[in-house]
């Protein structure tokens, strides 16, 4: 249901998917019967699935986790093996509480450094698939190690280990600690009291051994990565946001995106501009963009929203006012769900827009026919709303 369900104030079952309402109440009565907890449209705690189930201490790690999307690899960030299936999988595992996969190798990331200030988990993520290709990672379980993602809070890691699936893992995860143990105290479904004491003491022998080995090692030196953008249809077609498009690039990615061997992407127009999605629609993701958006506006012509992960994330970045800020400098403000993530016969973007995005996919028609997407952080999308054009985020937060 997060999928389709319609992110504009007010809403209901009503949607503009084809067959988009009967999924909705078909779910709901199915569930009904079923006796399954639902986060139903209008429930306080309806969101994404891969952010509503960390919010609520769903996902603990060591759990093994599945559903049918591609992104669920967002919860390996708690420790948890977890990845996305298809349907007939999702019914298999329902009906029989089993589900077969072949072993996947392993394959250890580690980054090191400091991350310059402007540079977020998002360009981490995009800076390993740009160099390691959209297959790199193909049959792995990736585990993302070191200083830098210790370092990194329990969002960011969400961020980092969301994108695991466009490097074509299994699924990726980080080891639990203080951080999650920190993160996870006191939500719905997390254990309580001394049970929580007994889960942690648990939890605390999950992190691979010292002398661990793994059948690939990258290593990545974080202290160089800039923000980064997409300019072509995979993740792996990103490059720095002061970088060129590659001299010899394939044919079919320019030609869609219209544009040229050696070109600079700062400066060039944009027609609208997305915050939101399972990969940066929390609550510091909204800080971070609303930081550089205060007290400027978006360009003449720019159709600019933002979309919440949850209702739980609308509503703390409302007690922050965030939602002023964003509709103040001319953003939409919206209802938690995908939204323009993708476009699957629902909402989109007028045909042949120029989109900035904070999403996780680019591919030929993912945001609507023949819409090309510039995947990028939340404070990139901010600063190139303001500027009418790809802007680089570092220059207005000075």
């Amino acid at each position: 249901m997060d999928h389709i369900v319609d992110t504009r104030p007010g809403r209901g079952d009503q949607t503009l998917m084809p067959g988009g309402q009967a999924f909705i109440t078909e779910t709901r009565a199915a569930a009904r019967d079923a006796g399954i907890t639902l986060f139903d449209v209008t429930d306080p705690d309806q969101g994404i699935v891969h952010v509503i189930s960390p919010e609520l201490g769903i996902v603990l790690p060591g759990c093994t986790l599945i559903a049918p999307d591609s992104h669920t690899c967002t919860q390996g960030a708690f420790g948890a093996l977890a990845w996305g299936i298809g349907s007939s999988e999702a019914e298999h595992s329902m009906a029989t509480g089993t589900l077969r996969l072949t072993r996947p190798k392993t394959m250890r990331v580690t980054f090191t450094g400091t991350l310059a200030p402007g540079v977020t988990p998002k360009d981490i993520i995009l800076t390993l698939i740009a160099r390691h290709g959209a297959g790199g990672g193909k049959g792995y379980a990736v585990e993302f190690a070191g200083d830098a993602i210790r370092a990194l809070d329990m969002e960011g890691r969400m961020t980092l280990c969301n994108m695991a699936t466009e490097f074509s893992a299994m699924t990726g995860m980080i080891a639990p600690d203080e951080k999650t143990y920190d993160w996870l105290r006191g939500r719905p479904y997390a254990p309580r009291d001394a049970m929580f004491d007994q889960a942690v003491a648990d939890w605390q022998t999950l992190p691979s051994d010292e002398g661990a080995r793994f059948d690939i090692e990258i290593d990545i030196d974080t202290s160089a990565i800039q923000p980064m953008i997409s300019w072509g249809t995979s993740p792996e077609h990103s490059i720095g946001i002061s970088g060129t498009v590659p001299a010899d690039p394939p044919e079919r990615p320019v030609t869609y995106m219209g544009v040229e061997p050696g070109q600079k992407l700062i400066g060039l127009p944009i027609d609208a501009a997305f915050i939101g999605s399972c990969t940066n629609g929390r609550l510091s993701d909204l800080r971070r963009a609303a930081a550089l958006l205060k007290g400027r506006h978006v360009a003449p012509g720019i159709k600019a929203l933002v979309v919440p992960g949850s209702m739980a994330v609308r509503r703390a970045a409302e007690a922050e006012g965030l939602d002023c800020i964003f509709t103040q400098a001319g953003f939409e403000w919206r209802m938690s769900g995908c939204s323009m993530c993708f476009y699957a016969g629902g909402e989109s973007f007028p045909a042949g827009s120029r989109v900035i995005s904070s999403t996780n996919r680019n591919f030929e028609g993912r945001q609507g026919p023949n819409i090309r997407t510039h995947i990028a952080s939340p404070e990139t999308v901010a600063a190139s709303a303001i500027a009418g054009h790809i802007a680089d985020p570092r220059e207005m937060a000075a």
